[in-house]
C-alpha cells in the first residue's frame, strides 16, 4: 500500500474483496465513510480469499458501480495492476493486504526519502577487551559496525596493562573500520593512536599532558563528575596546545545525580555552542533495570536538540543487548523529527518491540461469520479481545488458556486430522499466539510476531499431515 487518499463528498469508493473478507470490510470501510464522508460500495468477488485473487482474474469478474469514482482492491493485486487499470476509466488503487489495515489508507504520512539521514556517530565500546583474542575482538568490531556503529571503542582492563594493544589495534584497522581507545593510562593511549587509532576517551587533568603528543582527538572530560573547575581548565589546556577535542560533562546513572548531569550537557552546549560534544550513554542503559530501546531513543533526543553528534554505547548487560542497533534507529528518527518538526511517531515501527504500534481485530461479529464460511478441515488461529479463537469447518473453539483449548479441540470429531505434526504445528501457533494477547502484540497466522528491529522472519515449515489413527 503506497497510496495515501484524502477523501472528498463527492468520491464514490467501491472496495473489492473476497467472501471470507466481506463482514469485516463491511463494518471497517462503514465507520471510515461516516469518518471521512465518502460514499462507497462493496463488491464481493466469487473467490473465497483475497489473496488469490489477480488483476487479470479481476478482470472477467469485476463489477463496477456507475456512481463509482475510485476502485480499491486489495495489495496482492498490486503485480500487473496496470492491466487492470488500462480497462477502466477510473483510478484503480491497491489497498493493503490486511483489510484491518483500511484505515492507514485514509490517513498518516508517507516516510520521505530523506529518512535515514543522520548527525550523531554511535561509538560502540568492546568492554575489556585484552580478556579477548585478536581475532574475537576483531569479529566482535565487525559485528557492531554491521549493527551501526562509526567507531569502534577498545575498551582497556583499567586493572592490568595490555602490553599487546597496538597488534589489537591495527588488526581493527585493518578491517577499514575507526578505532577509539578507552583508557587513562598514557601507555597504552601512546601505542594505540600510533597503530590507528583516532580517538582517545578520556581526557582530565590526571593524562592531558601527553595527549600533546598523540596526535589525535580526545574526549575532555571533568576530574570529577560536575566539577566544572576542572573541566574548563582541561578545555583551556587543550585549547592552548591546538588538541582536537569533544566535550563530555558524563552522565550520571539515576540515583546519582541523573537529571543534574543531563542539566550540565545543555549548560556546556550553551556555554561552548561551536565545541564537538560525546555523551557515554552506557551509564543508563546499563544501569537501569528496563528495556535499552526507549531509553537510547529519549537519549538520542535529547543529544539530536543539543547537537551533541556523537555517543559512547555498549552492549554488556542482556537487557541492552541490542543497544547499537536502537540507536541506529533512533539517531533517524530523531534527525528526522528535528528536520521537519514533527513528532516522531508514524516513521518506523523498528523500535516499538515489547509491544506493537496497533492492534486490528476482526469486528465481533466478524469471527462467528467466518466459522459459519469456512468449508475445509483447516484450523485458522486468532488471538484478540483476550481469547484465542480456533476456527475451522463447522467449529469455532474459544479459550484464554491454549491448554484448555486444544483439549477442547481433541474432544472434537473433527480432530482426527490433528496427527503428531499438525499438533505440534498448532502448539507452537497457540504459543505465538498466547505471547500476543500476554503483551498486547497483532497475531497473524504462519507470520512472525513483530518484534521491531529484532524481528526474524518466519518460514513456512508444516509437517505433512497423517491421520492420528494411521498405523504402519
Amino acid at each position: 500500500m503506497k497510496t495515501t487518499l484524502e477523501a472528498a463528498p463527492n468520491h464514490h469508493y467501491h472496495f473489492v474483496t473476497g467472501r471470507l473478507a466481506e463482514a469485516a470490510v463491511r463494518s471497517i470501510v462503514d465507520e471510515l465513510s461516516t469518518k471521512h464522508s465518502f460514499a462507497y460500495s462493496i463488491g464481493v468477488m466469487p473467490i473465497t480469499v483475497a489473496a488469490l485473487m489477480t488483476p487479470r482474474w479481476l478482470k472477467r469478474h469485476l463489477e463496477i458501480p456507475d456512481q463509482a469514482t475510485h476502485v480499491i482492491v486489495p495489495g496482492y493485486c498490486e503485480n500487473g495492476i496496470a492491466e487492470l487499470s488500462g480497462t477502466l476509466a477510473i483510478p484503480v488503487i491497491c489497498g493493503p493486504n490486511d483489510c484491518r489495515a483500511m484505515p492507514e489508507l485514509f490517513g498518516g504520512k508517507q516516510i520521505q526519502e530523506e529518512f535515514g539521514e543522520y548527525t550523531i556517530d554511535i561509538i560502540a565500546e568492546i568492554n575489556h577487551a585484552p580478556r579477548r583474542s585478536i581475532n574475537e575482538v576483531v569479529q566482535a568490531a565487525k559485528r557492531l559496525s554491521n549493527d551501526g556503529a562509526n567507531v569502534i571503542d577498545f575498551g582497556c582492563d583499567p586493572s592490568t596493562r595490555c602490553v599487546s594493544i597496538g597488534d589489537y589495534i591495527a588488526a581493527i584497522v585493518d578491517e577499514g573500520l575507526r578505532v577509539s581507545v578507552d583508557t587513562f593510562d598514557t601507555w597504552e593511549a601512546s601505542e594505540a593512536t600510533s597503530r590507528g587509532a583516532s580517538l582517545v576517551l578520556s581526557v582530565n587533568a590526571s593524562n592531558r599532558d601527553a595527549s600533546v603528543d598523540w596526535g589525535c582527538e580526545v574526549v575532555a572530560i571533568p576530574d570529577v563528575p560536575g566539577d566544572e573547575k576542572s573541566f574548563k581548565k582541561t578545555i583551556e589546556f587543550l585549547s592552548s596546545r591546538n588538541v582536537p577535542f569533544r566535550l563530555d560533562p558524563i552522565l550520571e546513572p539515576i540515583g546519582s545525580g541523573f537529571a543534574d548531569s543531563l542539566v550540565r550537557y545543555a549548560q556546556t552546549r550553551a556555554t561552548y555552542p561551536d565545541a564537538a560534544m560525546m555523551m557515554g550513554i552506557g551509564n543508563l542503559t546499563e544501569l537501569s533495570d528496563v528495556d535499552s530501546a526507549g531509553l537510547n531513543f529519549m537519549l538520542l533526543a535529547i543529544c539530536e536538540e543539543l547537537k551533541i553528534h556523537s555517543v559512547l554505547t555498549t552492549q554488556v548487560i542482556n537487557w541492552a543487548r541490542s543497544s547499537v542497533r536502537e540507536c541506529d534507529l533512533a539517531r533517524r528518527l530523531t534527525h528526522y523529527s528535528l528536520k521537519h518538526g514533527i513528532p516522531p511517531k508514524r516513521l518506523s515501527d523498528g523500535l516499538v518491540m515489547l509491544r506493537d504500534s496497533r492492534l486490528r481485530p476482526y469486528p465481533s461479529d466478524a469471527l462467528s461469520s467466518l466459522a459459519n464460511s469456512v468449508k475445509d478441515n483447516n484450523y485458522r488461529l486468532f488471538a484478540q479481545d483476550n481469547e484465542l479463537h480456533l476456527i475451522s469447518a463447522g467449529l469455532h473453539l474459544r479459550d484464554n488458556d491454549p491448554f484448555r483449548l486444544f483439549q477442547r479441540l481433541m474432544q472434537e470429531s473433527v480432530s482426527d486430522n490433528v496427527d503428531p505434526g499438525h499438533a505440534f504445528y498448532l502448539g507452537y501457533e497457540m504459543a505465538k499466539a498466547s505471547i500476543a494477547l500476554t503483551l498486547g502484540k497483532q497475531y497473524e497466522q504462519d507470520q512472525a510476531l513483530d518484534w521491531g528491529i529484532l524481528t526474524k522472519h518466519e518460514d513456512l515449515h508444516r509437517i505433512k499431515r497423517q491421520s492420528r489413527h494411521f498405523k504402519q
